[in-house]
């Protein structure tokens, strides 16, 4: 199709030796376990978007079955699909069903959300090598392209599948097959209105300028042109004073000259109106359709808050179960659902620890069918990317049900591998008084468990203790839906001193009412709530639960009834001063939306500072009741919704049309929960 206003030129690879690689392709070897180890064909097809996987032959490590199993891959999948490519033997599967001696030739595709890994061993190093170094060089490339470049990728490759016999040409039907892929609904005479405008040579099918005026009709933004046009005085073009103008009364920016330079400068295509200094429509549009134009203030994608608060001030991102891919009953354990939590931002993560095979300890859902994982793995993965996304402290969570003997390898594993990033004393000299601050736990990570003591007890002179003490099984499983002879029986556990010892900061105790916390606990004591009793405390006595983290640290975990891993709303726990309210990152949901959205600030390092009267010990503060206070300050928020593009389909039919709104959503204390939508549009035209 002669439309090479489009193609590659997005990727930037033209004639690149890894791009001619991948569109050539190559046999692999796909592992799903240790008998079934089948040849794929793999290429990147012509849209430089999308790899074609078929099937080749079979490879036999035992007597197997000819017949191929139902594949756990349909035969093509997106790039963009693609979250990471890995060489070696890093995913759970291969260290599983592959030997060490083939380990240099062994890579993993990983996938967004829950799609499973493609774990794949190629003929030789070099090979495996060349296949994850082309697929990471074009994932950055098509990472990084800006929104206008993604857009016409999308609508060039959208062109390639209407183009039925591909022969460079659009007739009429296939013009209109086009629209359905965009996911636009028009009338034929509109279709056909449209088709003869750009049909100039009266040929019956469009080609070459043709199917680029045809582009141009389809992507010319009328709204941005009334936009553009009002602060455009300048011979028709943006004078930086336009911009900085546009950008203080539409925008809200606090905007320099030196800004608009800047912006003309890096998004201005046409050299002669960047040598003057000027922003043409085509630059604005560019601008707009950079992330620098989001509604997020730019500050704030880097660190600006004051980070050397003590820790129990800020919120922070937690994951619940973070070891499971799916749901809570049957589901896949995976040393890789630690890695996306810890990419996403996560700074807390949880491990349920049990007694394993040969003396290692594994990590699963007790009493569940969900696979396994060994202990000493995960603790690897955690250490590999815990601070990939985040330079501040990293939680683990850990739910001990362990003999003491294996208790003892869990320490041996977090000591080795972990080193010295494993707090295992205070900070400074001396009992301390409070948390330290996320600044001066950067690279570190904290225990949260069982002790055997008090802290305090460590800077006693005469501080003696046994190897192991019995002490009470904590269990997120505690609920009030469990077995009543279950719930009477106080489960017991024999807690090894070394793992008791790593616990500095985080000391998991029983909650038994405000008042005995106050009296009682010390502030690195911290309790762990399930869901409901900790809506009840915030529904009914929302001050006191402010209090309470005004000093300590609070935990909050979903329900045992979530067992395909739903998730409930962080918003009335984070009202109520809760800092580790955990959900279950496995699971998109609108929910795990408004977490991701709340960490989105502060440079997504996973800790954003709580509010001054949520850290004011006498704070009168009551998301419920709000009473006043500095946190009474109405205030509005105006919202003008211009456009949206590329809107996906609801549906996989052909013919199926979305009708598009917008709804914009506030999440807040009660009060200010608000909603507001857009009228539907109709056929999306």
């Amino acid at each position: 199709m002669e439309t090479n206003r489009f193609e590659n030129k997005n990727n930037g690879l033209e004639n690149d030796r890894d791009l001619q690689f991948l569109l050539q392709g190559g046999d692999l070897l796909k592992v799903r376990s240790s008998s079934w180890k089948k040849t794929r064909y793999f290429r990147l097809m012509e849209d430089c978007k999308t790899m074609f996987r078929e099937s080749k032959r079979t490879f036999k490590t035992s007597k197997t079955c000819e017949c191929c199993c139902s594949p756990s891959f349909p035969p093509s999948f997106l790039v963009d699909e693609i979250s990471a490519v890995r060489m070696g033997r890093q995913s759970d599967g291969l260290k599983k069903n592959t030997e060490e001696n083939v380990e240099s030739r062994c890579f993993s595709i990983m996938f967004k959300g829950r799609r499973k890994n493609l774990d794949l061993i190629a003929s030789s190093e070099d090979e495996a090598r060349q296949w994850v170094d082309s697929l990471q060089k074009i994932l950055s490339s098509l990472n990084n392209l800006s929104t206008q470049e993604k857009t016409e990728h999308w609508i060039f490759s959208c062109l390639r599948k209407s183009d039925k016999n591909k022969d460079d040409k659009l007739s009429l039907s296939e013009l209109k097959n086009f629209m359905h892929l965009i996911n636009i609904e028009v009338d034929d005479d509109y279709a056909e209105m449209l088709f003869e405008k750009c049909d100039k040579s009266n040929s019956g099918y469009l080609a070459g300028e043709e199917i680029k005026h045809f582009y141009d009709l389809l992507t010319h933004r009328e709204e941005i042109d009334v936009i553009y046009g009002e602060y455009a005085k300048t011979s028709g073009f943006m004078s930086p004073q336009n911009l900085v103008d546009f950008l203080k009364k539409e925008q809200r920016e606090d905007a320099t000259l030196a800004d608009a330079h800047n912006i003309i400068q890096k998004h201005e295509p046409d050299e002669n109106a960047k040598e003057k200094k000027l922003l043409s429509k085509d630059g604005f549009l560019m601008y707009m359709h950079h992330p620098e134009a989001l509604v997020l203030n730019p500050d704030h994608r880097e660190v600006y808050q004051d980070m050397d608060q003590p820790l129990n001030h800020y919120f922070i991102s937690s994951s619940h179960n973070t070891y499971l891919m799916e749901d809570q009953l049957q589901g896949p354990s995976s040393t890789e659902a630690y890695v996306r939590a810890l990419l996403k931002g996560c700074r807390c993560v949880e491990l349920d620890c049990w007694d394993g095979s040969e003396g290692e300890p594994e990590i699963y859902h007790g009493y569940t069918l969900t696979s396994k994982i060994l202990f000493k793995d995960a603790i690897k993965a955690i250490k590999e990317y815990a601070f990939k996304t985040s330079d501040y402290p990293v939680i683990l969570s850990l739910e001990n049900h362990c003999s003491v003997e294996q208790q003892e390898v869990m320490a041996h594993h977090m000591s080795s591998i972990l080193g010295s990033a494993l707090i295992t004393s205070p900070l400074g000299n001396g009992m301390p008084k409070c948390f330290p601050s996320p600044e001066e736990l950067k690279g570190k990570f904290l225990i949260k468990g069982k002790r055997l003591n008090k802290l305090e007890a460590t800077f006693a002179p005469d501080n003696t203790e046994d190897d192991e003490e019995d002490v009470t099984e904590e269990e997120e499983s505690d609920d009030e839906d469990q077995d009543q002879e279950k719930k009477k029986e106080k489960k017991k556990l024999k807690l090894a001193k070394a793992l008791s010892d790593m616990v500095v900061y985080c000391k998991s105790v029983h909650f038994h009412g405000f008042e005995d916390a106050r009296q009682h606990l010390s502030f690195y004591e911290m309790s762990s709530f399930k869901e409901n009793k900790a809506l009840e405390l915030a529904a009914e006595s929302a001050n006191a639960y402010i209090h309470h983290n005004v000093e300590k640290l609070s935990r909050i975990y979903p329900a045992g009834c979530r067992t395909n891993s739903s998730n409930y709303s962080p918003v009335p726990l984070w009202s109520a001063g809760c800092q580790v309210v955990a959900l279950n990152f496995q699971t998109t949901c609108t929910d795990m939306d408004v977490n991701q959205g709340r960490f989105l600030i502060n440079g997504k390092s996973g800790y954003v500072l709580k509010p001054a009267y949520m850290r004011d010990p006498a704070s009168e503060f009551d998301p419920v009741t709000l009473t006043r206070g500095d946190w009474l300050q109405h205030k509005t928020l105006h919202i003008m919704v211009i456009s949206g593009q590329q809107l996906p389909k609801l549906s996989k039919k052909k013919s199926s049309i979305v009708d598009p709104l917008v709804r914009v959503e506030v999440y807040g204390v009660p009060d200010d929960n608000a909603e507001e939508k857009t009228n539907a549009i109709d056929n999306n035209e």
